[in-house]
């Protein structure tokens, strides 16, 4: 069922794989009847700007250099300082995801990087709501939310292959992560209409 809800995907790709994983969370914000709108943060133009300040949801994406989120992606969030200090973002519901090399690679910290730069704008932070993957002699490395993380999507691809060997339980973990903010957005955005509409009666 189509909604009027809007997801904004704002992420930066070093080398595709993040790109990877927001196609899978847009493809499950459009699955869920609401609009994606992808937003490569890296030259982000007017118009993007535009996007994230309407839109209901942003997700974070960038991949994990060093122990963080990549520089390109900190050069963004440092850019948003006006929006900060204006709360143009308050109350939006936020999301993060983010790959690395390695299987823990210091995603965690990158995902906490996000979810404390979505705290200073006072947004709302949607976690997973996954259990663990692979966590079990009868698991597997396809199972959803195979690396253990809750904070966020997390992933991993080797670093000498390219992004069409992202793992399928990778992305499908980013497409639930897309599908959960996508509908947490479309059931807060009707409950601040229904509060707005009851206000309205009464003061009537």
């Amino acid at each position: 069922m189509h909604t009027d809800t809007t997801v904004a995907i704002a992420y930066h790709s070093g080398y595709g794989h993040t790109a990877v994983l927001a196609e899978a969370v847009a493809d499950a914000v459009a699955d869920a009847g609401a609009t994606a709108v992808p937003v490569p943060v890296e030259g982000i133009t007017p118009e993007q700007w535009e996007a994230l300040d309407t839109a209901d949801a942003i997700v974070f994406g960038a991949p994990t250099y060093l122990g963080t989120a990549s520089g390109a992606f900190h050069a963004f969030a440092e850019s948003t300082s006006r929006r900060w200090a204006e709360r143009v973002w308050t109350d939006k519901v936020a999301a993060g995801f983010t790959i690395s090399g390695s299987m823990s690679g210091d995603k965690l910290h990158t995902l906490q990087y996000f979810s404390v730069f979505a705290a200073q704008h006072g947004m709302h932070w949607v976690s997973l709501d996954l259990l663990p993957g692979w966590s079990a002699s009868t698991a597997s490395e396809h199972d959803l939310n195979r690396l253990g993380i809750t904070l966020g999507a997390g992933a991993q691809t080797d670093t000498d292959r390219g992004p069409e060997e992202v793992s399928k339980a990778d992305a499908q973990t980013a497409f639930h992560l897309g599908a959960r903010v996508a509908r947490v957005a479309g059931t807060l955005r009707a409950g601040l209409r229904a509060g707005t509409a009851f206000g309205e009666e009464q003061r009537i």
